[in-house]
């Protein structure tokens, strides 16, 4: 049976203007090797107009946070706990009809996979209009007439030809223009995208990145951009929050982070990234090892079994003292900032320009 558990002590928002609050959240799964540690204490504050990208490596908890605030995981294998606040409202112990109420009218959001995520059995116009339907209560003529209006928004060309054709029918790039349609159809206050430019080519991610921008000035909306590439974060975010093992490990601007990054895992990142800057024989840098199990966390910092700088620390505290996260500018790490300095920070100046 899932739990689902306001935590009463959890901080208030750090700001009166967060318009979505998440403090201290904890997603746990029921499997039969045990719980798997999906989310683990994690807390941001979003505010309107805003764009979050959340980054980190597969597995780190980025998509189950996003799932969570939306309310769609699986209530018998799901134990949840801590505060999601949208404009004040209280999600974690919202009912499903409250959270269907919410889903597609003030929050929505763009799949990793508009082919799956799309019904291979309705027009795209239909599914376009169904939850514009519902939300508003408009009539079939008004709700297609939306569905067109949508589409040529996103560039769909000949949008009162197309919005009766299927999914198939349409190309990768289109399937995603689509995809954020069915998003933005009524209006949401909140817009994840989960990966929204996987699998497409180059020239087509951009045109999909500046459409979000495009759509977000015209509708106001909090954007939360779940992505593994610096590149996406750099063109889109406000702020940035680094995930590993279901927990953050650094917050800042997207300046601070992508220029001063704080955390050895960061700049691992940073490092495995390609720069139109640096020498181009200069080899990527991965990340050496594999993230920890989430169905036994190590005790102390997550990223200590992959860290170089592991002894820096003295007591063993980076395997057995978890680091915290402070409000703000911050990176869950035990070392100081001359050790950081010298351990690291010059080492990524090249490659970031």
């Amino acid at each position: 049976m899932t739990t689902l558990t306001k935590t009463e002590d959890v901080p208030a928002p750090t700001g009166s203007d967060a318009f979505l609050s998440v403090r201290d959240l904890r997603v746990q799964f029921s499997t039969e090797d045990g719980i798997v540690k999906a989310v683990d204490g994690l807390s941001f504050d979003l505010k309107r107009g805003q764009t979050l990208g959340i980054v980190g490596e597969s597995g780190s908890g980025k998509s189950v946070t996003n799932l969570t605030v939306l309310g769609l995981h699986n209530r018998r294998t799901t134990n949840i706990t801590g505060s999601i606040r949208l404009d004040g409202e209280e999600l974690t112990d919202a009912s499903d009809r409250q959270l269907e109420k919410l889903r597609g009218d003030k929050m929505a959001m763009i799949f990793q996979d508009a082919l799956t995520a799309l019904s291979p059995y309705y027009t795209v116009g239909r599914q376009i209009s169904e939850p514009f339907r519902k939300h508003t209560g408009a009539s079939k003529k008004e709700a297609r007439d939306r569905a067109i209006e949508m589409l040529g928004k996103v560039g769909i060309p000949d949008p009162k030809r197309r919005v009766d054709d299927y999914p198939h029918q349409f190309s990768g790039g289109m399937r995603q223009r689509a995809m954020i349609a069915m998003s933005l159809v009524c209006n949401p206050e909140l817009l994840i995208a989960d990966e929204p430019t996987t699998a497409l080519d180059v020239t087509v991610q951009a045109q999909i990145l500046d459409l979000l921008k495009d759509l977000q000035q015209e509708f106001g909306s909090a954007i939360i951009m779940i992505t593994h590439d610096l590149g996406v974060v750099a063109n889109m975010a406000d702020d940035v929050l680094v995930m590993y093992a279901g927990r953050a490990v650094e917050r800042g601007t997207v300046r601070e982070v992508l220029k001063q990054p704080s955390h050895p895992y960061t700049v691992g990142l940073l490092k495995s990234m390609p720069s139109l800057t640096s020498d181009v024989n200069e080899p990527l840098t991965p990340i050496p090892g594999s993230p920890p199990s989430l169905l036994n966390p190590p005790p102390g910092c997550a990223f200590s079994a992959r860290c170089a700088h592991v002894d820096l620390v003295a007591g063993g505290r980076c395997t057995s003292e978890r680091p915290q996260l402070a409000d703000g500018r911050a990176a869950a790490c035990h070392l100081t900032e001359e050790q950081k300095r010298q351990a690291f920070f010059e080492t990524i100046q090249p490659r970031l320009g």
